[in-house]
């Protein structure tokens, strides 16, 4: 059976399921369901659904590949996220409950003014937009390779049909739907590495006891770096890197905490930012195995790695000595990764543009509401499509390191401002806020710069916490004189 047919196929089958589950979970959705999916997940199928939800097809493809590199260097990260979901548990959830915020940019407004409100929603929207984008082109890439190329099919169709289904599956029912589908795709994700592990394992005739021992022993499964700290590598630097990454990227971005907020009560909440941290460095783990276990394979059979690690998966999944069934798997978690990963991103965005940046909760009738909710929703997916084409004429960076590359610029200033509203009991000049935020990635690119010529330091996932604490800096300026806020307002 030739690649594109099982890739055609493959897409078929799950999206079927998809909007099966999708129709189920949608009835009787109104808006308060797509908004918040009325506050009544039950936490475990949260906690299970998040799983999926923090892995994109950018870690589904670059993950793996990244050992040849790398090692498991990404594991430290990990770890910090773990340490990072504990404090979204204990400091923000109560906080975003307390307030019962519909967009978790809402503090902002309450806390400083509509300026700095409206500074964090753009904000959000810019880091969603590209960094969903980023996320769905590598997919879109690897689709176009293995299906539309070989049909003489363009890119431009390939993202339109793929976006259109995307939309159609969550117009209706929102967070809700979204949980559901996050849901398939964890059990997807996992069942396709866990059976990708088990037959590439086979086909190298190794047992349990054989496979553990090769992986072990590979070079490429060294987890700790402590011997440069100028390498992005390093441990302490991935560590604090992956504590505040998941803080900002999670705990502050609509996206993920739309989910969080379905809970019934923030106790539900905060058991499921727990469970959720914690699988998700097995989980993690999993990828990293099957990665040494792709290097082996790839060296034992002489094929030689590919110019790109992204490519590392896709070219033995779909080997000719590989059984069909691992070429299928792979096409069924990159899917997965991806559509669902996009069409929580088109739901947050259209969560934020109509909360935040229209006031449209504010001003409309619930009819009235509806109807700008979908034009958004439609206005979204354009955008996203638009962003996906200009990324695949432009794009010559690896895709994880462009990911958490623009997320570090774009999420910074997001962090300074709520570490500020958290931390720091003065008011400032609300409507100077926008010009700290700017100023914040400049700043920070100029240092990252000066490290490099200078001392030839490698600056890593560290530059969100230089965005973070320009912006921190600049807060404080823009409070010198004013007099400090009582407790209350400051929660």
């Amino acid at each position: 059976m030739s690649h594109p047919l099982i890739v055609i196929i493959t897409i078929a089958a799950y999206f079927a399921l998809l909007f099966l589950v999708s129709y189920f979970a949608s009835r009787g959705s109104d808006n308060s369901t797509f908004f918040t999916g009325n506050r009544k997940a039950p936490w475990p199928l949260v906690a299970f659904a998040m799983i999926g939800a923090a892995i994109s097809g950018v870690t589904f493809i670059s993950v793996p590949g990244m050992v040849a590199a790398k090692g498991y260097a990404y594991l430290q990260m990990v770890l910090g996220f773990i340490v990072g979901y504990f404090c979204i548990a204990f400091v923000l959830v109560p906080l975003f409950y307390k307030k019962n915020l519909i967009s978790i940019y809402g503090y902002l407004e309450g806390r400083f003014g509509r300026s700095t409100y409206r500074t964090g929603a753009w904000f959000f929207f810019v880091s969603k937009i590209l960094g969903a984008s980023v996320r769905f082109f590598v997919v879109c890439a690897v689709l176009q390779l293995l299906v539309f190329t070989p049909l003489h099919i363009p890119f431009v169709f390939n993202v339109i049909v793929t976006i259109a289904l995307i939309w159609l599956y969550t117009v209706q029912g929102g967070v809700k739907t979204l949980i559901w589908t996050d849901t398939l795709k964890s059990f997807c994700l996992i069942m396709s590495v866990i059976l990708c592990i088990y037959f590439v394992a086979t086909n190298l005739g190794y047992s349990f006891g054989e496979l553990t021992a090769a992986v072990g022993d590979h070079p490429t499964s060294q987890v700790f770096f402590f011997d440069n700290p100028k390498e992005g590598t390093y441990f302490w630097k991935q560590f604090i890197a992956g504590v505040f990454m998941a803080i900002a990227t999670n705990g502050l971005d609509q996206d993920m905490m739309q989910r969080n907020l379905a809970c019934k009560d923030q106790r539900e909440s905060r058991k499921n930012m727990i469970v959720s941290g914690i699988t998700q460095f097995f989980v993690i783990a999993l990828f990293l195995v099957l990665g040494t276990l792709l290097v082996i394979y790839v060296d034992s059979k002489g094929i030689g790695m590919p110019q790109k690690s992204d490519e590392l998966f896709g070219l033995v999944a779909l080997d000719h000595d590989m059984p069909l069934i691992v070429g299928v798997l792979f096409v069924l978690g990159l899917v997965s990764a991806a559509y669902s990963a996009a069409g929580s991103a088109l739901t947050s965005l259209t969560t934020s543009f109509t909360v935040d940046i229209l006031d449209a909760h504010k001003k409309k009738d619930a009819n009235a509401l509806t109807r700008v909710r979908k034009t958004v929703h439609v206005a979204m997916s354009a955008l996203m499509g638009l962003v996906i084409i200009i990324f695949y004429y432009i794009s010559d960076q690896d895709a994880i390191s462009a990911v958490y590359t623009l997320a570090s610029y774009t999420y910074g200033p997001i962090l300074g401002l709520f570490v500020y509203g958290l931390f720091w009991k003065k008011p400032v000049r609300d409507k100077l806020v926008p010009a700290v935020c700017i100023a914040a990635p400049c700043l920070s690119w100029l240092t990252q710069y000066v490290l490099s010529c200078l001392w030839g330091y490698e600056t890593s996932f560290e530059l969100l916490l230089m965005n973070a604490f320009y912006t921190v800096v600049g807060m404080m300026m823009l409070s010198a004189g004013s007099k400090s806020v009582s407790g209350a307002e400051k929660a």
